[in-house]
């Protein structure tokens, strides 16, 4: 029979597990919650109403999703600095991944000016693909803080692989603040300028 003062194996063994739980628990208190995180207002995009009138005989379009460095990767309000240093608005983010949510409202945009439109992804053998690079997109501080968008946006033939026609596209929206509602809201206004723009071009 063990000695009273001598832990038999089993509670030998739970003693440091039970300790380790109690210090992951005070770490928990620490950090204010343990991944709990302060809720997010959550923005969208627009996209532009046009005369949704299908001509006879438009070749059929697929919108790709936009391609873009890391820090736009994300569902992220960006903020670029005079360094060029880059930083997220707390408090505030998009409904989607940017990428994605570009093109959602790329393929709604040429949608409401009637054109026969697609994503890539779901079975259409176009005639032209819409590639875009998403160059910026978020807040620029330098001279002056500005909710600036900028796309480069390619058609190319499907069958041929041959780019048909390249543009840059920006467009840019004064800002008397740099908040989250402020910045989103004016994304959403220079960005539907440049879905109206593009949807012309490609049109």
């Amino acid at each position: 029979m063990p000695s009273r003062d001598c832990p038999s194996p089993a509670r030998s063994r739970r003693a440091p597990l039970f300790a380790a739980a109690l210090a992951v628990g005070a770490g928990c208190l620490g950090l204010a919650g343990c991944g709990s995180s302060t809720p997010s207002q959550v923005y969208d995009l627009t996209a532009p109403v046009g005369a949704a009138r299908q001509t006879p005989g438009r070749t059929q379009l697929v919108v790709a999703e936009p391609t873009a460095l890391q820090p736009l990767e994300s569902d992220r309000i960006i903020v670029r600095a005079n360094d060029g240093s880059v930083s997220n608005i707390g408090g505030v983010q998009w409904s989607d991944r940017l990428p994605r949510l570009l093109q959602t409202r790329l393929v709604e945009a040429f949608e409401n000016h009637g054109r026969a439109v697609a994503r890539t992804g779901v079975g259409v053998n176009p005639d032209t693909l819409l590639q875009t690079e998403i160059r910026f997109f978020g807040v620029r501080v330098d001279g002056g803080a500005q909710a600036v968008v900028e796309l480069s946006v390619k058609t190319i033939n499907n069958n041929s692989g041959k780019i048909v026609a390249s543009r840059v596209f920006k467009g840019a929206v004064p800002l008397a603040e740099v908040s989250g509602k402020s910045a989103a809201l004016a994304l959403d206004q220079a960005a539907t300028k440049v879905f109206a723009d593009v949807v012309r071009w490609a049109h």
